[in-house]
């Protein structure tokens, strides 16, 4: 039997749609996210561990710290801070994070590995798809639930210095902002000396609860000369400088406050051995993460090699450190290291609080979806 022409182009059509949309499905995924309908209004709250009569699990624990600084490096790759060249060119950051009050970690960037995905990744612990390599040319507003909003939302007062990206995700988040364009990508210092100009005093403020800073130049450097170049280890000097004055700064005002204060040094995305990023080579998912603070005291002895963690870990665990919701679309888990100081039933209660977001985002995604008693 022999088909007509018009029957088979017919065909080749429906067929040619179907791989499209297979394609499309494929690439551009349903984001995992939690919704706010009615009909998830009406179910009971998650039950209360048998913990006496005067349970609380389910509240908000006060802030672990006083003070969060996030030190985000652009494109600062695992090895750039625990290889041979942050040994040589970080001295300051290599002690801490081999004899000082520090958990080090390499942290896992999904695809894509760019920068606006990559921040909604930290501050929201979801999993940004591919559409956002396009609104990465110009950010929108972020509508997801993140740290930023929930800060916001509890009075906590935050100041931001770096990539212009935060200041278009978050317009009406900031007391404070100085925003730097990445479109120049042949600057690689006057674009961080925008950033530093500012440290000396803010520091002495008393009027913030957390401090964001995104550095361009690393990134910058990559993308000119790539990741060999000499002028990777003069940057990698440049920040080691930056995160020992912060650090100092910080350790001296914890004399005046009752709660340990906390930073972190970390990497949106890494670098490939061409200098880009944006695919999903080990060099450019891998990236540097490390979390800095008195209350991580270690005894003589205690050797803590870099763990392996996700990016998206990094929201439930300063939600946590802040006293704060974690972000109702996050994947991430509670990074454990941060509470494992903390008595028992208070490491308990933060993982059930981790756990009750985590269910919920499962129920809301899981049509199939059964809770066992």
């Amino acid at each position: 039997m022999r088909l007509g022409s018009g029957t088979f182009a017919a065909c080749c059509v429906v067929i040619e749609v179907l791989g499209v949309a297979l394609f499309l499905r494929g690439f551009f995924p349903v984001p995992v996210c939690s919704f706010s309908g009615t009909e998830h209004q009406t179910e009971s709250p998650a039950p209360e561990p048998s913990a006496g009569a005067i349970s609380n699990w389910t509240k908000l624990p006060p802030p672990l710290f006083s003070k969060v600084v996030i030190m985000l490096i652009d494109a600062l790759r695992d090895d750039f801070v625990f290889g041979s060249e942050g040994v040589k060119f970080m001295p300051y950051t290599t002690y801490l994070v081999e004899k000082g009050s520090s958990h080090s970690f390499v942290a896992e960037a999904k695809p894509p590995t760019v920068t606006m995905p990559r921040i909604k990744a930290l501050m929201t612990g979801s999993l940004p798809g591919f559409i956002d390599v396009v609104r990465n040319l110009n950010s929108p507003t972020l509508l997801e639930d993140s740290v930023i909003t929930q800060a916001k939302a509890a009075g906590k007062r935050i100041i931001f210095y770096g990539d212009e990206t935060w200041v278009k995700l978050f317009p009406k988040h900031f007391l404070e902002y100085d925003g730097t364009t990445s479109f120049f990508v042949s600057d690689y210092t006057e674009v961080d000396d925008n950033v530093t100009r500012h440290l000396d005093k803010v520091l002495k403020r008393r009027d913030w609860d957390v401090l964001i800073l995104h550095y361009l130049g690393l990134d910058h450097i990559g993308h000119i000369s790539g990741p060999n170049s000499p002028l990777i280890g003069r940057k990698l000097s440049e920040m080691d400088s930056v995160l020992m004055k912060i650090h100092t700064s910080l350790l001296a005002e914890e004399r005046e406050t009752l709660l340990p204060n906390l930073l972190v040094l970390c990497g949106d995305h890494g670098m490939s051995e061409a200098g880009g990023h944006g695919a999903s080579s080990v060099e450019e998912v891998n990236t540097a993460l490390i979390l800095i603070s008195s209350a991580f005291e270690r005894k003589p002895g205690d050797v803590r090699h870099p763990k392996y963690i996700q990016q998206t870990d990094l929201a439930a665990t300063l939600s946590i450190g802040l006293g704060l919701p974690i972000p109702r679309g996050s994947v991430g888990s509670l990074i454990f290291p941060v509470v494992e100081g903390k008595p028992m039933r208070e490491q308990l209660r933060f993982l059930h609080l981790n756990t009750v977001q985590l269910s919920k985002l499962l129920q809301e995604n899981v049509p199939s979806y059964r809770k066992e008693p």
